[in-house]
């Protein structure tokens, strides 16, 4: 409210009630529907070596060597595969009717 105000004082009404213009652009999601399959597929496939599962840091680190993605978080990486698990575990509630 207080920065409305200020805008109403310093730059006049019609300014206040516009929206101030970005200085940057949006960025672009990184995870697409593409990019999550590839991330859901890796997750659901055998463990590198030596490992009984897949770490986040893990698929990560495999998404970037696979060349996915030029860089990814491990948390990235678990906001896809939660919104996924999420998803298919509401097709599985029953709701009533």
């Amino acid at each position: 409210m207080e920065k409305i105000r200020q805008r109403l004082i310093d730059l006049g009404f019609d300014a206040a009630l516009e929206r101030k213009k970005r200085e940057t652009p949006p960025v672009p999601p990184k995870l697409t529907g593409d990019t999550e399959a590839h991330i859901i597929a890796l997750a659901c496939s055998p463990a590198p070596d030596g490992r009984a599962r897949w770490t986040l840091s893990l698929l990560a680190e495999k998404l970037v060597e696979l060349e996915v993605f030029e860089s990814i978080s491990p948390t990235s990486v678990a906001k896809a595969l939660k919104k996924r698990i999420s998803a298919s575990s509401e097709k599985m509630l029953v709701h009533p009717g």
